[in-house]
């Protein structure tokens, strides 16, 4: 009787021994530091892709385009001389507005994606391609030669 009782308690000692270290693993995988989660995709929902594009515009001759946006009432935001997603924005609002979109109006949207480099062209009087080659370079350079601020 007394090797039953004996036994039972080494049984017990044991089976608390390993719930007790299976309750430590988990407490312990409980208790880290979450994982931060993955950043999402650009162009997921929500998210919002902040891209400076000059188009080959020193920083003074995009400050001028912003001044000369805002003063047709298209606010760029901050005139830094970076044009980046609202300064796009507001030039695709101008672009819509006064009907330079070409195939149709553009999606106000900050990307200088093709629609907006045409309507760039179309208003510069360039040939229109949707590529920001050497000719839209230049000749919105020379644009923006005008200090408009």
């Amino acid at each position: 009787m007394r090797s039953n009782v004996v036994r039972r308690t080494l049984v017990g000692i044991a089976a608390t021994a390993v719930i007790a270290a299976g309750s430590t693993a988990g407490a312990s995988a409980a208790l880290a530091a979450p994982r931060p989660a993955a950043a999402p995709a650009s162009g997921t929902g929500g998210a919002s892709v902040l891209v400076v594009n000059n188009l080959g515009l020193s920083t003074t001759q995009a400050k001028h385009w912003q001044c000369w946006l805002d003063g047709w009432g298209f606010d760029p935001g901050t005139i830094d001389g970076q044009l980046g997603t609202n300064s796009w924005k507001a030039a695709q609002r101008f672009f819509n507005y006064y009907g330079e979109y070409v195939g149709g109006r553009l999606v106000v949207d900050g990307v200088v994606g093709t629609g907006t480099i045409k309507a760039l062209q179309n208003w510069l009087g360039v040939g229109i391609d949707g590529v920001a080659g050497p000719q839209t370079r230049a000749e919105f350079a020379r644009f923006n030669n005008t200090n408009y601020c």
